[in-house]
């Protein structure tokens, strides 16, 4: 079969979710990935569920989002180890503090409840913390995920609705024809009067060969884990500064090991599909994580990784039809936080593409904002 209602391109979260999420209202499916499903960004990002210190909003697909992790397996059939553990993030500074206090006033207005909790509260409830710590703002429904495992889980769920998935489909060209997309691949061509683009890095060269450059970069994160030590830390813990270098965040897993990410990114290759791992970006996380969990002093790293992931000039997807083709939908460059988006993603451009509308609002993720030239 080479002929659907949809061609996804990228198999990464956002399109096998959105592939899953279109078999449910009836749409039949093609789905290509270059390489393999959830290889890329999607499969080598921290793993974060979280929905505190987000773009406001973004927190209406947030929040649809936690709604279907949080019923993965009745919806998909596997859970891929969602753990609704807590999220924490921890102030050190007055000023931090304060921002705290005005993202939870304002993220209650978006639905999301934040608990800020200080003093002997925050040392009783977790006392692993550093005693430097002045608050934190403790998101209590969300948690982790194992970004190795929610692509595929996807994609195997959309599979049995009845999606097409073909892997080792790089894309060669696309074409709109007078009704159809005809989308050129490593394994021969495919049609489809509609056309979602959810390449993440890459997406901005298609969204240019459509018509459509938009400002994104491809840069490496850098991720590590250490050896385990007994399990007592269930929430995931991050930084609350507006210091990139440190911006560090962190989990333990059951089986004891603490993962690890944030500070300043490396540089990626689009050409190549790699990421470039700088241990100095690494010599410069261990301070930062030494202040926010002291414990980890202790711990030997036993291994670290990173992906390409897309950033937009303006930290920002792109998400929603095209400025200028009809039948043309993106979801691509979610900057580095588009793991806990991802099954609110599908669900939210499946409604779009069956009926035209997404449900919630998706106005400022929208190409057009870059139709006069990037911000700035």
């Amino acid at each position: 079969m080479n002929q659907a209602d949809v061609i996804i391109v990228g198999g990464g979260l956002m399109g096998t979710a959105t592939a899953f999420f279109l078999r449910q209202r009836g749409l039949s499916v093609i789905l290509l990935e270059r390489d393999l499903v959830g290889s890329h960004a999607s499969g080598t990002n921290f793993g974060n569920v979280r929905r505190q210190g987000r773009f406001l909003p973004q927190l209406p697909l947030a929040n649809r989002s936690r709604a279907i992790w949080g019923d993965l397996p009745g919806i998909i059939g596997e859970d891929a180890e969602f753990l609704p553990s807590g999220h924490l993030r921890i102030a050190f500074r007055e000023e931090d503090e304060a921002r705290l206090v005005a993202h939870a006033a304002a993220a209650r207005e978006w639905g999301l409840d934040l608990d800020l909790i200080t003093g002997n509260a925050l040392r009783d409830r977790f006392p692993y913390l550093s005693p430097s710590a002045r608050m934190a703002s403790h998101s209590p429904l969300d948690g982790h995920a194992n970004p190795r495992l929610a692509a595929p889980a996807f994609a195997r769920a959309a599979r049995r609705a009845g999606a097409i998935v073909h892997e080792g489909a790089a894309v060669l060209g696309i074409v709109k024809s007078a009704e159809d997309f005809v989308v050129e691949t490593a394994i021969g061509p495919f049609r489809a009067p509609l056309l979602q683009v959810s390449a993440g890095a890459w997406g901005g060269r298609m969204a240019a060969a459509l018509g459509e450059p938009v400002p994104i970069t491809p840069a490496a994160p850098q991720m590590g884990v250490t050896e385990p030590m007994p399990y007592r830390i269930a929430p995931v813990m991050g930084i609350a500064t507006t210091v990139k270098e440190e911006g560090v965040y962190l989990r333990q897993v059951k089986r004891g090991n603490i993962v690890f990410g944030g500070g300043a990114r490396s540089e990626a290759s689009l050409d190549t599909k790699r990421a470039r791992l700088d241990p100095l970006n690494m010599l410069a996380q261990l301070p930062h994580l030494a202040r926010l969990l002291p414990p980890i002093r202790a711990l030997s790293i036993i291994r670290s990784w990173s992906g390409v992931e897309g950033y937009m000039a303006d930290d920002i997807p792109v998400m929603g039809p095209s400025g200028k083709v009809a039948g043309l939908f993106y979801a691509f460059g979610f900057c580095g936080h588009g793991f806990q988006l991802g099954p609110g993603v599908g669900a939210t451009m499946a409604e779009l593409i069956a009926t035209g509308s997404a449900g919630i609002p998706i106005e400022p993720f929208h190409i057009n904002r870059f139709a006069q030239g990037p911000p700035g």
